[in-house]
């Protein structure tokens, strides 16, 4: 038997890494197959981009999961292991805001990946185009729409079935993709592939600052320029709840500017009110969504057709809706009032809620639920009508849902294969007999 073959993608995202292992039979059968994810390995510490003062950090960081990946990965085909890094909004920040140290961390993380013995094949800031087509393709992959084994026992498009969009949302960016139901009016949104012997012509937006941890640093930028006071009242964090952070913490980012007038020392007092009302208001100031032109948009004037079919959110769509138990294809109505009533808790109700969720980002998720809810209602336009086409999920056939298979897939340009036998379930012989005896039966 030929031994599988394995893959290795690093996600550098803006507050995390991981490196996810894939799995794989290396028969081919008509470049396409199944493929399973061994293992998702959690790199410790921020995302790299929060190295760019200390680039050698960034490099240190992967080591111990190259090192579990190393233990999984049979000695004779690590050598042959293609291995990719992708960095996301955080690396695309840190080029806009530094070209000179991003470059550097690249660099680090290249050199530390270059002591495994792995193919190699180079770290990369991928566009958010490509983010969100990337995890366009993984979501289809794993749920069967691009490619199935027939009867006919032959590889072959699904016929009449509907692809599925995707919703990404990561720490400094959010991506929309999906398959629309009229021709794509702008080039600049518009992704082409031919996948399985099919074409797709997709619609695929990428938003930089529009992360979840963007996001919360421009509503926290906003609440204080309002007043320009050293204590800001923030009404998306639990009554009762309070931190402290410097104005250089604060404007550390080039998706907010700090005001001239504020000293970088200066220490802001940030206190919870616990107001969803006022939080919403807020929340809705961070986005435009007037549109100037005479496409349909989603916001900030960037054309978007209207939303069509069913979606998977997942990351950061997933992980907060998981935290507030809604990711059960609820109406969009319960869903507003969970919302609304968690939002309402004070700060020792709130913390009460996670010791049992161990959540280390409890006074945020007013926040990010409220912000979840605009961008997606009055951003990306779903209504209470589509609403139910959105399935918050982490996973998709034991694989975790993201950008990394995709990216993997097109960039080894072998879609893998999963030997016959195995996807049948069946021996040939007795497939055919049994195929055979049911005619026979019928007749």
């Amino acid at each position: 038997p030929v031994p599988p073959q394995y893959g290795l993608v690093f996600d550098a995202g803006s507050t995390h890494t991981s490196l996810y292992i894939y799995r794989w039979p290396a028969d081919k059968e008509n470049g396409t197959g199944i493929v399973s994810q061994v293992e998702a390995c959690s790199v410790s510490g921020p995302g790299i981009s929060s190295y760019a003062d200390d680039p050698a950090g960034a490099g240190a960081s992967l080591k111990p999961c190259l090192d579990r990946a190393m233990q999984i990965i049979p000695a004779e085909q690590q050598r042959d292991t293609p291995t990719y890094l992708g960095a996301t909004a955080g690396m695309r920040l840190l080029r806009e805001e530094n070209s000179t140290k991003a470059e550097r961390v690249f660099a680090e993380v290249s050199k530390a990946i270059g002591e495994y013995p792995v193919d190699f094949r180079g770290a990369q800031i991928l566009t958010g185009s490509e983010e969100g087509s990337f995890g366009w393709i993984t979501v289809n992959y794993l749920l069967g729409t691009l490619v199935k084994f027939s009867f006919a026992e032959k590889w072959e498009h699904p016929q009449d079935t509907e692809v599925l969009g995707a919703l990404d949302l990561g720490g400094a960016s959010t991506q929309i993709t999906f398959q629309p139901g009229v021709p794509v009016e702008d080039r600049n949104t518009s992704v082409f592939f031919r996948l399985y012997g099919t074409n797709y012509s997709l619609y695929s937006q990428s938003y930089l600052c529009y992360g979840q941890s963007q996001a919360l640093k421009m509503l926290l930028a906003a609440l204080h320029q309002a007043k320009l006071s050293a204590q800001i009242s923030h009404p998306c964090y639990p009554w009762g709840y309070q931190e402290n952070v410097t104005v250089a913490e604060l404007y550390d980012s080039p998706c907010v500017r700090a005001p001239s007038s504020a000293s970088p020392g200066l220490v802001l007092t940030v206190t919870g009110t616990g107001d969803p009302g006022a939080c919403g208001t807020a929340v809705q100031r961070l986005f435009n969504f007037s549109c100037v032109t005479r496409w349909p948009c989603g916001f900030n004037g960037v054309y978007q057709p209207p939303v069509r079919g069913h979606f998977f959110a997942f990351a950061g769509f997933y992980y907060t809706f998981h935290f507030l138990n809604l990711t059960r294809q609820q109406s969009l109505s319960e869903v507003n009032t969970t919302v609304l009533s968690f939002c309402r808790r004070n700060w020792t109700e709130v913390r009460a809620l996670g010791r049992a969720a161990g959540s280390l980002y409890l006074h945020t998720y007013c926040s990010v639920a409220i912000y979840i809810l605009t961008l997606l209602l009055d951003g990306y336009k779903f209504n209470e009508h589509t609403w139910s086409n959105i399935h918050f999920s982490r996973q998709a056939a034991n694989t975790d849902i993201g950008w990394t298979l995709g990216f993997m897939l097109n960039f080894t340009n072998t879609i893998p294969a999963e030997a016959l036998r195995r996807v049948k379930g069946h021996e040939p012989g007795l497939w055919a007999g049994a195929v055979s005896f049911l005619v026979l039966a019928i007749v």
